[in-house]
């Protein structure tokens, strides 16, 4: 029982902590005049312009197909994205950064990411494999004990 309670502690500190990381990028994405969600299909177009879909962001980021396409409208009427259809199925859209899109894209996502890298480069590497490391092991026992229990 004891062991039990140290465990629910540890789970706690854990969760504050998951909390906290939320908002961090919540609040980061806020002060720049975004959601969140918004934040993260800008990450999309950061890491490949080329191949952007609606059904690969909602997949990448775990955000629903519907906020997805609801945030590329808002995009397009910015004038940062169009929608081109893909040769294959016109039915289904590539989404293209129009050069104004680039540079906001740019600014924006480059921003976070030196925000990102400075925090890394001060954990440094061995930090940063642990932590890795110890989440990666935490989602796959988790998976488990969901096998295990249902």
């Amino acid at each position: 029982m004891r062991e039990e309670t140290a465990m629910f502690e540890q789970l706690q500190k854990y969760y504050a902590l998951w909390r906290e990381y939320n908002a961090m990028y919540e609040n980061w994405a806020k002060e720049h005049g975004l959601s969140l969600n918004s934040t993260m299909v800008l990450y999309s177009f950061y890491e490949d312009m080329e191949t952007c879909t609606q059904k690969t962001i909602s997949q990448k980021w775990v955000i629903p197909k519907q906020t997805v396409n609801a945030i590329l409208k808002d995009f397009e009427k910015q004038g940062f994205v169009e929608f081109v259809p893909m040769a294959e199925d016109r039915r289904n859209k590539y989404i293209k950064l129009t050069e104004t899109g680039k540079v906001y894209v740019d600014t924006i996502i480059s921003e976070l990411r030196r925000i990102e890298l400075f925090a890394a480069e001060q954990m440094g590497t061995e930090h940063m494999e642990s932590l890795i490391s110890n989440l990666g092991k935490f989602i796959e026992l988790f998976r488990k004990g969901e096998n295990q229990n249902g």
